[in-house]
């Protein structure tokens, strides 16, 4: 009889679980790549960015300007949540536009450059994951 309660309760669990990525979260495929293992989780990956505010294209910051990508690890906690979420689901060499809201960002403090309640866009490039071979194209 606890098998059934276990059912009902997995299938609640799946609208929550598809709630969490946040609709406001814009994400575009501007580059696809195909892999068998794609980002998750506690991946330790390698991203090249671009930012900038979405009000006047200004831009606060690169990693191609310094010519070595940004290290972190995905859902850690490393990156601002848009990041965290926005780079989910990604294989090397794939491209994204990622459009995201302040409250996905720096929120109402602003950081630098970056005004309080900024929306920013960051065109990104995942260039490796971690621990995880690179397959052939």
């Amino acid at each position: 009889m606890q098998l059934p309660a276990l059912r009902t309760l997995a299938l609640l669990a799946l609208p929550v679980l598809a709630a969490a990525i946040p609709e406001n979260l814009g994400i575009e495929v501007t580059q696809e790549a195909s892999c068998s293992r794609k980002t998750q989780k506690g991946d330790k990956i390698d991203v090249h960015y671009r930012g900038t505010l979405q009000s006047d294209g200004t831009e606060f910051d690169a990693s191609y300007n310094r010519g070595t990508p940004l290290t972190f690890t995905i859902g850690g906690g490393m990156v601002i949540n848009g990041w965290d979420e926005g780079l989910l689901d990604m294989c090397p060499g794939e491209k994204r536009k990622l459009t995201i809201p302040p409250e996905l960002g720096y929120g109402d403090r602003g950081v630098g450059p970056i005004p309080g309640g900024a929306t920013l866009v960051f065109d990104t490039e995942l260039v490796n994951i971690h621990g995880v071979e690179k397959e052939e194209l």
